[in-house]
């Protein structure tokens, strides 16, 4: 975990790119980090409807260095197309 020049605290976490459902892996990833579990938090489909699954299912080339970012649940979440995650709490 590092912290950002403002003191928030920034974990970086690492997804496969390949996986079937990448949406699942950023909901888990903030349900630990909540401490709670995934049922317990908001549905992501409501936040950024399938727009994780387009990045991973048919990513642009790596040239193109494509990042999402948007808040989820109280964190501010920042997905690189090569399955890199940053999650900064807000």
């Amino acid at each position: 975990m590092a912290e950002a020049p403002d003191g928030e605290q920034i974990v970086h976490r690492e997804f496969d790119t390949d996986q079937d459902d990448p949406v699942t892996a950023v909901a888990e990833a903030v349900a630990d980090l909540r401490g709670e579990e995934t049922t317990d938090i908001a549905t992501m489909y409501e936040t950024v409807d399938h727009m994780i699954d387009h990045l991973f299912s048919t990513p642009p080339s790596k040239d193109a260095q494509v990042q999402v970012e948007f808040t989820f649940e109280g964190y501010r979440i920042t997905l690189d197309q090569d399955g890199n995650a940053r999650f900064v709490e807000v």
